[in-house]
């Protein structure tokens, strides 16, 4: 028998509350279903016109459907796994992962296979790499601020010039000596040298019996047959089932707050420029927190203000191509560490699943190129885009031109929130703000917190919120979400206490 979804009982609240939520991607829509499933008034409001899921969601283009960026459906949480289940209880495929890495001219297993990479790497430079990882580990860098110096301490300075500086640099467009440790200790905590070798001798199988597996390194998933905006649309159908309003092609403009009443007042507008608004006693935002501060009323000090403005994100575009099926890739994706070429990663979507692609006779790949919104990768017309990704395709051994028989393109603005040096200050300043000013004001997901979270991550952080709403006071600090990154990496799917003892989510806030 399934286990059931959490759901959160209101401690005698009266009135109900009402909840505007800003947003219908995993976090949103997570927050939504729970609340409405508490017969508590909801309405969702989405900026896309057609699709919700956010960077989630499944784009459909002449019967292909495609994933943006890429959604393993794998957590350690139970509550997000049954949550999963409970939404799309029948259309959940287990996908065996396969990725590998590209790296000068030849691709390496990922997660790492000893003996192949030393083969391939060559003896000479399999034994230099070797030497500079124990260099690291007898004399690691004291307090590593840098992502540089935190891979190296775990890798060593030469693995990491050949694994993760290139590929890393390709995605955030900085020198990794600008980002932020943090990045790497949210992201691949767990993971090292030491840890990949030992995942690569002894392979368990993917049946979830291996307790310390790191995320990382984790050998299959769960992934919904029509890609990861099948559970999030279906997610938003039952939230209106449940009399929820999900509000698609709406763009929020401001967050005006009464100071005698509490309330909230939420103004939106469409494309067609309609305007309209909704009050709510509370406010979930899952959108940028840079675009929420810049449209709170009363405003954030200057101080806030500033430190808002100087948050950065990452954008990036995919470029998707439709072409005859050689069977030269069955990976799910491919991350492409040589310089040589732009792009930075490769989704193989018939991979993930197979009724992603209407005819097996074709495969449809996404060729993934980050970037800065305006600069001159993104101001490239579809066609240049799709020729680049054409002929990298083919240089890179994967395609041939020939083969390819269509294209197009998608635009992600604000896919990452950028870990530089000063990031975690800037969101101090406004976090704190916030909490202090503006009751009832909830920031959560991965934009919202200005925080790069997995997807199960950023549900957990709306789990938090709900069950906080519903009680009536803040229960649970949700920022400790990933916090304790040993629990969110390590442990089996859906599994309640992983060997470290981590707890399941975190802890009360001391009274």
């Amino acid at each position: 028998m399934r286990a059931p979804v959490l759901y959160l009982k209101i401690n005698n609240m009266s009135p109900t509350p009402t909840v505007a939520i800003i947003g219908a991607g995993p976090a949103g829509l997570t927050a939504a279903y729970l609340l409405a499933r508490r017969g508590i008034q909801v309405t969702v409001i989405e900026s896309d016109p057609q699709y919700v899921g956010g960077l989630s969601r499944t784009v459909h283009y002449k019967g292909f459907l495609f994933d943006i960026g890429g959604h393993r459906f794998f957590s350690k949480s139970k509550q997000v796994e049954d949550f999963w289940t409970e939404i799309l209880p029948n259309d959940m495929l287990v996908r065996p992962r396969s990725s590998r890495i590209y790296y000068n001219g030849k691709f390496y297993t990922y997660p790492l296979k000893p003996f192949e990479a030393l083969k391939k790497l060559g003896l000479l430079e399999s034994a230099l790499c070797a030497m500079s990882y124990v260099k690291a580990r007898l004399a690691p860098q004291a307090d590593p601020k840098s992502f540089e110096d935190w891979v190296t301490n775990q890798f060593g300075a030469r693995l990491f010039r050949t694994f993760f500086k290139t590929y890393t640099e390709k995605v955030w467009g900085m020198s990794c000596k600008e980002i932020s440790a943090d990045w790497a200790a949210q992201r691949i905590k767990g993971l090292s040298l030491a840890a990949a070798l030992r995942n690569g001798f002894s392979r368990k199988s993917s049946s979830g019996s291996d307790q310390a597996v790191i995320k990382t390194l984790i050998h299959s998933f769960r992934y919904p047959r029509k890609g990861p905006g099948m559970m999030w649309e279906a997610c938003a159908r039952k939230v209106q089932e449940m009399g929820g309003r999900v509000l698609l092609g709406e763009e929020v403009d401001a967050c005006d707050l009464d100071a005698q009443s509490k309330r909230w007042t939420v103004h939106y507008r469409s494309a067609h420029g309609a305007s309209a608004a909704i009050t709510a006693d509370h406010v979930i935002s899952s959108a940028p927190m840079q675009r929420l501060a810049q449209s709170l009323s009363p405003p954030l000090s200057s101080e806030g203000l500033a430190a808002a403005g100087a948050l950065r994100y990452r954008d990036f575009v995919t470029v998707v191509l439709i072409l005859k099926d050689k069977h030269l890739f069955s990976d799910n994706w491919v991350y492409i560490h040589d310089p040589g070429v732009r792009v930075g990663r490769i989704q193989n979507y018939k991979s993930w699943s197979p009724d992603m692609v209407p005819d097996p006779a074709y495969a449809c790949y996404g060729l993934e190129y980050f970037c800065f919104e305006g600069d001159g990768l993104w101001d490239s017309s579809d066609q240049e885009l799709i020729s680049l990704a054409s002929r990298e395709l083919a240089q890179i051994g994967l395609g041939e031109s020939g083969d390819i028989l269509d294209g197009c393109v998608v635009r992600q603005r604000k896919a990452y929130p950028v870990y530089d040096d000063q990031y975690a200050q800037k969101v101090a300043v406004i976090r704190q703000e916030i909490e202090q000013r503006y009751p009832g004001l909830h920031m959560v997901g991965r934009n919202g917190m200005h925080k790069y979270n997995n997807q199960d991550h950023a549900m957990m952080t709306a789990m938090l919120t709900v069950e906080n709403i519903v009680a009536g006071e803040r229960l649970y600090d949700i920022w400790q979400v990933n916090q304790d990154a040993e629990y969110h990496e390590q442990g089996s799917a859906g599994d309640q206490s992983a060997a470290s003892g981590v707890r399941l989510v975190p802890g009360r806030v001391a009274s």
